[in-house]
């Protein structure tokens, strides 16, 4: 078990995953939207896969004003090396003046399921 979180960003070099993995979050108004954004970014190569979770409760300030609203979450995956496609993508795509991208990296994973991430998203 890590001991700190800089042992879980540093496994030993026998776990250490063969790609770079990110989940990248985002939100947007409506469910349609979301499997929009989901299919499109599988379809471009810019994420192996997707979830889609909501409604959910956001609540933000925005422009002044405190906003209180229904959202559909869009988790995606997608490695390292290709997170600024994606981005851009998700920027292109989004209906948002801001919409809210933000990555964690993958720090273990089953090694089979981080290459298919890699795989996918490899441009062809």
């Amino acid at each position: 078990m890590a001991e700190n979180a800089s042992d879980l960003a540093n496994p030993p070099s026998g776990d250490a995953a063969p790609t770079a993995v990110l989940t990248v979050l985002t939100t947007i108004d409506a469910r349609e939207k979301a499997e929009a954004l989901a299919r499109g970014a599988v379809a471009e190569r810019v994420a192996a896969c997707a979830q889609i979770s909501g409604p959910v409760t956001s609540v933000y300030r925005w422009k002044g004003e405190v906003i209180i609203g229904r959202e559909w979450q869009v988790l995606l995956k997608t490695t390292a090396v290709r997170f600024e496609a994606l981005a851009a993508y998700l920027r292109a795509a989004h209906d948002y003046d801001t919409p809210e991208i933000i990555a964690t990296p993958v720090t273990h994973g089953d090694p089979a399921y981080l290459a298919w991430v890699g795989d996918e998203t490899h441009p062809q």
